[in-house]
């Protein structure tokens, strides 16, 4: 038998041990949330509780698998009859049981993201919209979209309003290619991941014999990270309890950062209105960071309106406040982390014990771009690097050929944007432009046009549009800057990161800041030449390194949920950056941002720098004064010089 008063806290050993009804665990951050789910599947074992009547769902099946393997350990039996893993996973095992109530087979496929967009593309055929030539939205936008939809429950008119504006002329035509890729995946027997949630809470609903028969077998139900679940995943976690009420969820809503992907904060803030008679349980002991990081964190997330109040309370010893850093532009706060990093190696500090945070992708630009002149290793856990996405690679084409008009590499991926252009299409295309003496001249000729298939002069039309935009502007204007303010405000790119792109307003937001660095360079060729020293640079050490795991972390504060090092470096610590200004247009948007900022503060174990740089350059206004973000100014006066302050600051100008 366990001792689960020796293994446990008080706390973990009060959830652990109790009975069975409604239960909500508020786990905090580094509270040993998967230690108490753990013992508890092993203490239900333990009482006699059959393995095949407990239900466990996850957010990964790794995790699922992990618990379940340490269950097995703990008791000593085999955990295979246990129902474990995603939610995906278990509306898969219910729906091939009972999926022909729906009217579907026994065997119906499982349509991964290439073949939804496939199947997409087929629909938008048969309705005879043709999306190169109305600038309507690609497949993948679409399938997007549908996604959002149906994970929120909204309509997709309502979605298309708050996420994607500029397509709300299409809103009927976008519905109709939304219902005819519904009906054909109905006819072709096909399910895509969002139709596993939305028909296993159908078939629930729907047949009360299958619904009686699935939630008197699970007699509990037990569900981790549920402030990440969508309302989906909350009816079905309802639906399956509904036989003995035996339902545990264990999760912080505190953390709940993910409402952009369908995630409802309201499943875990309204749990005790639904379970009126649950009780509520809060792990606030932290294992993970020193008492001075903790209590930072706590005056933060205090200052929600919405949430279950919790304080974090350390078991390790004092350590060193965090550090508010104000460094005097965003390059000297690339440079002051570098510094700080070597001097952290040089004191034998691993690199893997390190992370740069950030809000955006586009945050970590001037870091990267530093860590690889000196040769710091890093891995990017938010993408690929800055410099290696597809809309940066699309803008320095431009550049490319405006510097070079040889360069056949830049005007492959340059056409290759345009409608009805393919590499049979750019093959004729070069063949001619490269025997022309200027490639730049010879796209304004006749015998260009007549060198493309009808179907792509329209394509080609424009792509001299927009050529000859960029050379209206006097030699000493072709600056960067100014390449990607013509392409974004004057051309058809901005339309093509729409038409193209899910996320395309953030890959705006990649553009202008790109810009805004650019503007330290003062001929173009020097940048795109700093641009493919950097990318080779990295590249090499990539080849050279790649098996090595001790790397630095730069990672988006949403992708470092749940992970943690010793050291944390959170970057752009400015209002407008932490918390990002578009976010605040959402409902309940800054609380989001504060719980995100909650996040980035609770990753760190010994050390966090707080870094935001005092000026910032903007195209449309210049020199820009930057302050602190409200999440830090509203914890502490920053005039306030009182010792018991939860930070220190640092202000970094020409020391490092």
């Amino acid at each position: 038998m366990i001792d689960y008063a020796k293994e446990l806290n008080s706390e973990q050993y009060s959830v652990v041990m109790e009975e069975g009804g409604q239960l909500l665990v508020l786990a905090g951050a580094g509270s040993g949330k998967t230690r108490t789910l753990t013992y508890r599947v092993a203490h239900l074992l333990e009482t006699g509780i059959a393995p095949e009547y407990i239900l466990l769902a996850t957010f990964t099946n790794k995790a699922a698998s992990s618990m379940l393997n340490r269950v097995e350990r703990l008791v000593n039996s085999y955990t295979g009859k246990i129902m474990g893993g995603t939610f995906h996973h278990i509306a898969h095992r219910l729906l091939r049981t009972h999926g022909y109530r729906l009217g579907y087979k026994s065997n119906f496929s499982i349509s991964d993201s290439e073949d939804s967009r496939q199947l997409i593309t087929t629909c938008l055929t048969e309705l005879k919209i043709d999306p190169k030539q109305s600038k309507f939205p690609k497949s993948n936008v679409i399938a997007e979209i549908i996604s959002l939809a149906v994970n929120t429950q909204n309509t997709l008119e309502d979605v298309i309003q708050t996420r994607y504006p500029f397509f709300l002329h299409l809103v009927n035509e976008i519905s109709q290619a939304a219902c005819l890729y519904m009906q054909k995946k109905k006819d072709l027997s096909i399910m895509d991941f969002d139709d596993l949630l939305f028909n296993c809470r159908a078939l629930l609903l729907e047949h009360p014999d299958i619904l009686k028969n699935v939630a008197e077998r699970y007699r509990h139900v037990l569900v981790d990270e549920y402030q990440d679940t969508n309302i989906i995943q909350a009816d079905i976690v309802d639906l399956l309890a509904s036989g003995h009420q035996n339902l545990m969820v264990v999760g912080d809503d505190s953390q709940s950062i993910y409402s952009f992907r369908g995630a409802n904060f309201a499943n875990i803030i309204n749990f005790p209105n639904r379970y009126p008679d649950c009780k509520i349980f809060k792990l606030e002991t932290n294992y993970r960071s020193t008492p001075e990081i903790l209590h930072l964190a706590n005056l933060s997330i205090n200052n929600n309106e919405k949430q279950f109040p919790k304080e974090l309370r350390a078991v390790r010893n004092n350590g060193m406040r965090p550090v508010m850093v104000s460094a005097q532009n965003v390059i000297k706060q690339a440079d002051f982390v570098a510094q700080r990093i070597t001097e952290l190696c040089q004191s034998g500090i691993a690199l893997s014990e390190i992370a740069i945070l950030y809000r955006a992708h586009y945050h970590s630009m001037e870091v990267q771009m530093e860590f690889v002149r000196r040769d710091i290793p890093f891995e990017i856990r938010s993408g690929i690097r800055f410099f290696e996405q597809a809309h940066i690679k699309d803008v320095t084409s431009y550049m490319r050929v405006l510097v070079n008009p040889s360069d056949e590499l830049a005007w492959r991926r340059l056409l290759l944007m345009y409608p009805k252009i393919g590499k049979i299409t750019f093959e004729k295309i070069w063949k001619y432009l490269s025997k022309e003496e200027n490639p730049l001249e010879a796209i304004f000729s006749d015998e260009f046009i007549r060198l493309a298939p009808k179907a792509a002069t329209t394509g080609l039309d424009e792509c001299r549009k927009t050529i000859n935009l960029l050379l209206e502007l006097n030699i000493p204007d072709r600056t960067p800057e100014n390449v990607i303010d013509v392409l974004l405000n004057k051309s058809d790119y901005r339309t093509y990161l729409q038409d193209n792109y899910s996320n395309g307003p953030s890959r705006e937001e990649d553009l202008i800041h790109l810009g805004s660095f650019s503007a330290k360079f003062e001929r173009m060729e020097d940048f795109l030449n700093e641009l493919a020293l950097l990318t080779n640079m990295a590249k090499d050490e990539y080849s050279a390194d790649q098996e090595k795991a001790d790397k630095i972390v730069l990672s988006t504060i949403h992708q470092a949920k749940g992970l943690e090092w010793s050291y944390v470096f959170l970057i752009w610590c400015a209002d407008g950056m932490i918390p990002l200004q578009r976010a605040l247009k959402d409902p309940g948007g800054e609380e989001e941002e504060r719980r995100l900022f909650y996040v980035a503060l609770t990753r760190a174990k010994d050390q966090l720098y707080l870094c935001y740089p005092a000026l910032d350059y903007s195209r449309s206004s210049g020199s820009l004064t930057l302050v602190p973000s409200r999440f830090i100014r509203e914890i502490s006066p920053l005039s306030d010089h009182d010792e018991n302050r939860p930070f220190e600051q640092w202000s970094i100008y020409d020391e490092y």
